[in-house]
């Protein structure tokens, strides 16, 4: 992707409302790694404004606890919020802010809400009943994916603007938008009550 890419998911991010969640703005523009995609994810990290959101998703990297580590020592350093997919133990060992579980692991968010109160607990979501299972859970923002076609899930059914329009309708819980995102699909996104957007190859500053 292009810098023009990057700059308009900033500037789209920034021009949504911010969202409180557990007293403190909820990140609007999040990076989801993939190694395979950007083999450098600390320079997405570095070029992201502050504030802004960032998601371990390399669920089985070799390195992943040293991975883990720098990643969330830069966050601290660069003013990010870090979740770590899936592994609650390791997220905590980093000291990251958070846990992300992937749709098909949320029944283990309540007891990752029991053992962590404090921390931000996020989820991926694919359909109403998973929006309102996640907010039954606890988790306090869902990834509802994917939005449009992407490189992450090819040949996966995208949900469309018409589908994300109507699931975004008295959605129970803030709702970040996540798949195929980029300079150009961005601008379809325009109006709807969205907490935040999310992206991968976009990122590529």
């Amino acid at each position: 992707m292009s810098r023009t890419d990057f700059d308009a998911l900033v500037c789209f991010a920034q021009s949504l409302a911010p969202v409180k969640v557990r007293g403190q703005d909820l990140p609007r523009l999040w990076f989801f790694t993939d190694r395979a995609r950007i083999s450098d994810p600390t320079a997405v990290m570095r070029d992201l404004p502050s504030g802004s959101g960032v998601v371990l998703r390399d669920y089985v990297a070799l390195n992943r606890a040293d991975l883990a580590a720098e990643l969330a020592r830069l966050a601290q350093e660069q003013g990010l919020i870090f979740l770590v997919g899936e592994d609650a133990e390791l997220a905590r060992r980093v000291q990251a802010h958070g846990l992300h579980l992937p749709e098909r692991s949320l029944e283990r968010l309540r007891a990752a809400r029991a053992a962590w109160p404090e921390a931000l607990l996020t989820t991926s979501a694919h359909s109403r009943a998973a929006l309102a299972a996640a907010h039954r859970a606890g988790a306090d923002a869902a990834f509802l994916a994917p939005v449009f076609a992407t490189a992450s899930h090819p040949g996966a059914p995208s949900l469309g603007i018409d589908k994300l329009t109507t699931l975004l309708e008295n959605a129970p819980l803030p709702v970040i938008a996540l798949g195929g995102i980029d300079g150009t699909t961005v601008a379809r996104l325009e109006g709807l009550p969205l907490a935040g957007i999310a992206a991968i190859g976009a990122m590529t500053p």
